[in-house]
């Protein structure tokens, strides 16, 4: 038990842990509990995960991803992703991203003002230039990513692989219009009615609970039928 609870809480020390123990009626000595508890090989610290979660109402990622077309043309996909309820705030399409391009979806992101105090991005070169600027404009602090570490970002890369696993696997895209229509039905559909593990099975806009006197069960196609939403209705 002194290991795990020096694993699970390693901002603990032996003095923190023994007390707890006390508490639960364990009597040891606290020398005992120095020496069996686990070593690190670096000191305690926060992971990056908990860092995120420590900052996600305050905190935005953005990225981008790679769309093949019919044509075998490449469109990119920019979204823009509060981490707090795992909400979309802004997604735009384009066949040419450029810097000044990018820092125009953030503006949009956040027309009224309201922008986070940190957005978390990778090290690309779009990143910079026009992009940098309207950051440092908008009085927004950018947090940066280790190279070739998409990890650090696993909100976003989240939300990127659920797009293609239940969404863009399965549709045949045409243009930037066509993507852009897809996109924006999936994320209606993820926005209103998608259950996720990290909300309670709850949407990221809530959804109510429907008591069964409410009437029977209706399905309703979301995305083209891919997907379906589940609500009562009175007969």
């Amino acid at each position: 038990m002194i290991g795990k609870m020096s694993l699970v809480s390693p901002l603990w020390g032996a003095p923190r842990i023994h007390g707890e123990l006390l508490k639960l009626g364990i009597e040891v000595s606290q020398a005992t509990v120095a020496k069996y508890m686990a070593r690190e090989r670096k000191p305690p610290s926060q992971t990056w995960r908990t860092s995120l979660n420590n900052h996600a109402k305050q905190l935005v990622s953005t990225d981008f991803f790679v769309v093949p077309t019919l044509t075998f043309g490449v469109l990119y996909a920019f979204v823009v992703w509060a981490h707090d309820r795992r909400r979309l705030l802004h997604f735009n399409v384009t066949a040419h991203p450029t810097s000044e391009w990018t820092a125009q979806q953030l503006v949009e992101a956040f027309p009224w003002g309201g922008a986070p105090r940190y957005l978390l991005h990778d090290r690309d070169s779009i990143y910079e230039g026009s992009f940098r600027q309207r950051v440092r404009g908008m009085v927004i602090e950018e947090v940066l990513t280790a190279p070739r570490a998409p990890w650090q970002n696993p909100y976003a890369e989240r939300l990127i692989g659920s797009i293609r696993r239940e969404c863009l696997d399965h549709i045949i895209l045409f243009s930037e219009s066509s993507l852009r229509r897809t996109l924006n039905s999936y994320f209606d559909y993820y926005r209103r009615a998608r259950t996720h593990l990290a909300l309670d099975k709850d949407a990221p806009e809530p959804r109510a609970i429907q008591p069964q006197g409410l009437g029977a069960v209706v399905e309703i196609p979301e995305v083209g039928g891919l997907h379906h939403r589940y609500e009562r209705r009175a007969a």
